[in-house]
């Protein structure tokens, strides 16, 4: 097969989807600096509510929620409401910090933002916060000689400094106690609820003491001199990301890792050191200490295949050819009624299900009829001929939108606003990428096109001339993706579905393998082992983990909708007790990835016993049903297979085709474990 570098979003994109004004969505000019608008902007980013509205919703920039008006910005170290629905973190404005006189009321501006980091700049205030993600210090740098306040809304028991007046003790009456670090002296002084200050110029760092406890002040201010201004992230080689921080001062650099961080660091591999005592508590699990300024992190391989990884037995293919056969007849382009992109891309997929089920069952009878309905129903998607809908690219931001979202912000749940964008256009690059398999000519005919809508939300440049912002969907920090776009939340960004998540980059993968394109199959797969990793470590919750409170843990055994700064068992869509639908939309669509998304079986087991009585309600559907018996038959097979056969319906992604051939392709031979690990690993099959 032929190799190609990343493809560069092809220069006459426009004219592949038309040029679009939108007139539902927000204007990016009044928070982002002037600089930065020729780019294409983040639509779903960790700082997205310092850019709608007002600007000022709190963002989780861990371990603080971080809330910007005006010309101050208020820092909290959350408290946890929990119950058994949900728990979320208490936004309240533990310290403020402002100039003492500011000359007018301007609203923060991004002067810069990296995958780690945002810096917001208060030009009333003389103020400029560096926002680095996992920072246990709020750095901020006074540009100018200023008077600062300090205010809280507690009150201050004690107020005190070194003999330098450069470190002041701050001890407030809900127990907690910050420290304030100057790097030169600066004259506090204070009141009940205030601190104020002679005029400054230069860094302050704050810093709340874990616990109140002493043991860690001296880790605090060994590493208080030096401050990070931004991080990047990068993809070094398959399976593997790099965080390299930008810091000033002197000293060594400490910042806080995430559970997933901390699974996931190579110390092989770089130059850290954990402190494992020093931690922070966050809604995402104790966020550890990690002093060093480059961090690798390498999750294990999983291997993009286009047929199941254990295979079938041939005695199981006439059951699996007779139901092919029947679905693969129903399939007619005319019958579809859907104008919407996410319901239209799943039955797109659905077809495309069934002619690598074909293959993998050797009946190749059926692939011209799946052929032509893929080329009927993807074509005028991408010339933009269909009926009713289509894609558009909007350069307000910089994205592909589509005609339904152009004017209605809740049309195709939101596309058009930049929501869900993974999920739809995953579909459709599946079946892309099936087709093109299928139909290499096809393939070649229609690549400008496919790499558009990838590059929509996988586009790893940073240029200013690219049409595409960087990775739109998927937080480099956090390491899944975020389905919530340009919407402003209380809560900050979520994301309810892990597995079309895992869809989307899983598809990009299959895509790269059509065009022989190793970088794609390598970044597709990286990112698509990583939205895996996360689903395990914050959706999947089992009945020993201590992530979660235990009232919350005792009741869920998914999250429904995972926000930053929130967990809620329901899902957008339905209440907590449709336990079969909190499963189906972390499970759809059924995939051969989805083995390892569900590898671990002792979980699967709880999971569809916390499910199945939910089963017995009146009117639930029998769509969801089918997920729950396809994950029964991980570890039940025959239990499974005869509810299956029951089933008079369907999930609009699913088909009886498709139930059967996973049923029939649980257990087996193990796959051979590659080199660098992984059970579910042929990479080396792909990138020599």
């Amino acid at each position: 097969m032929p190799h190609h570098s990343h493809p560069k979003p092809t220069p006459n994109f426009p004219f592949l989807f038309p040029r679009a004004q939108s007139t539902v969505l927000p204007d990016p000019s009044r928070f982002f600096s002037p600089s930065l608008l020729s780019s294409p902007l983040p639509t779903n980013s960790f700082f997205q509510n310092y850019t709608l509205k007002n600007g000022d919703q709190p963002e989780y920039i861990h371990p603080y929620l971080i809330k910007s008006s005006t010309s101050s910005l208020s820092v909290s170290y959350p408290s946890r409401f929990r119950s058994s629905a949900f728990i979320y973190q208490t936004f309240n404005p533990d310290l403020t910090i402002s100039a003492s006189d500011q000359d007018q009321q301007k609203s923060h501006v991004i002067s810069s933002y990296s995958d780690l980091s945002v810096t917001l700049d208060m030009p009333s205030s003389n103020l400029r916060f560096f926002l680095v993600r996992g920072s246990p210090f709020l750095t901020c740098s006074v540009t100018r000689s200023t008077s600062l306040s300090i205010s809280t809304i507690h009150a201050i028991l004690s107020f005190s400094s070194n003999s330098s007046q450069t470190k002041y003790t701050v001890k407030l009456n809900n127990d907690q106690t910050w420290l304030i670090y100057s790097s030169s002296p600066i004259n506090l002084g204070n009141s009940l609820s205030q601190i104020t200050s002679a005029s400054f110029s230069g860094i302050l760092r704050i810093v709340v003491l874990p616990d109140s406890d002493p043991k860690h002040e001296a880790v605090l201010d060994r590493f208080s001199s030096c401050y990070p201004v931004s991080g990047d992230a990068t993809f070094t080689k398959p399976f593997c990301v790099e965080y390299q921080w930008e810091k000033k001062g002197w000293g060594d650099l400490l910042l806080l890792a995430h559970p997933l961080h901390v699974k996931l660091l190579s110390a092989n591999d770089c130059d850290v050191t954990v402190l494992d005592d020093f931690k922070y508590k966050s809604i995402d699990g104790d966020l550890v200490g990690v002093v060093g300024d480059s961090w690798v992190l390498k999750s294990d391989p999983v291997s993009v295949t286009w047929h199941s990884i254990h295979g079938i037995k041939e005695e199981s293919y006439d059951e699996i050819v007779s139901a092919l056969v029947k679905d693969v007849q129903g399939l007619n382009p005319s019958t579809i009624t859907t104008t919407s992109s996410y319901f239209f891309g799943k039955l797109v997929a659905r077809a495309a299900r069934l002619a690598l089920i074909a293959e993998e069952v050797c009946y190749l009878d059926v692939i011209p009829a799946i052929r032509k309905f893929l080329k009927d129903t993807i074509e005028p998607w991408l010339d933009g001929t269909f009926q009713g809908n289509g894609f558009l690219y909007d350069d307000k931001w910089g994205g592909i939108v589509t005609k339904q979202g152009l004017t209605d912000s809740g049309a195709d749940f939101g596309f058009g606003i930049y929501n869900d964008h993974h999920f739809h256009l995953g579909y459709f690059l599946y079946g892309i990428a099936v087709l093109a398999k299928i139909d290499p000519a096809w393939g070649r005919k229609y690549r400008a096109q496919a790499y558009s809508l990838v590059a929509d939300f996988m586009n790893l440049g940073r240029r200013s001339n690219s049409n595409y912002t960087r990775l739109r969907c998927f937080d480099l920090y956090k390491l899944h993706s975020w389905a919530g776009g340009l919407t402003e939340f209380a809560d900050g960004r979520n994301q309810e579905s892990t597995s079309e998540a895992v869809n989307a980059y899983y598809a990009a993968a299959l895509m790269g393998l059509t065009y022989g394109d190793t970088h794609l199959v390598a970044i597709g797969s990286t990112l698509t082992a990583l939205e895996i990793d996360a689903a395990k470590t914050w959706w999947h919750v089992r009945e020993s983990d201590t992530l979660y409170e235990e009232e919350f843990t005792r009741e869920n055994r998914l999250v429904g909708v995972l926000w930053a700064n929130k967990r809620d068992s329901a899902l957008w869509f339905a209440p907590p007790e449709w336990r079969e639908c909190r499963l189906g939309i972390q499970l759809l669509p059924v995939l051969p990835i989805s083995e390892v998304l569900f590898s671990d079986i002792g979980f699967v087991k709880q999971l569809v016993n916390w499910t199945l009585p939910a089963l017995g309600r009146q009117g639930v559907g029998e769509g969801w049903k089918g997920f729950v018996y396809a994950l029964e038959g991980t570890y039940d097979k025959e239990s499974a297979l005869e509810k299956i056969k029951q089933l008079n319906g369907h999930d609009d992604g699913n088909s009886l085709t498709n139930l059967l051939w996973w049923i029939h392709s649980r257990g087996g031979e193990e796959v051979v474990v590659c080199e660098g690990g992984g059970k579910f690993c042929w990479f080396g099959h792909y990138c020599h």
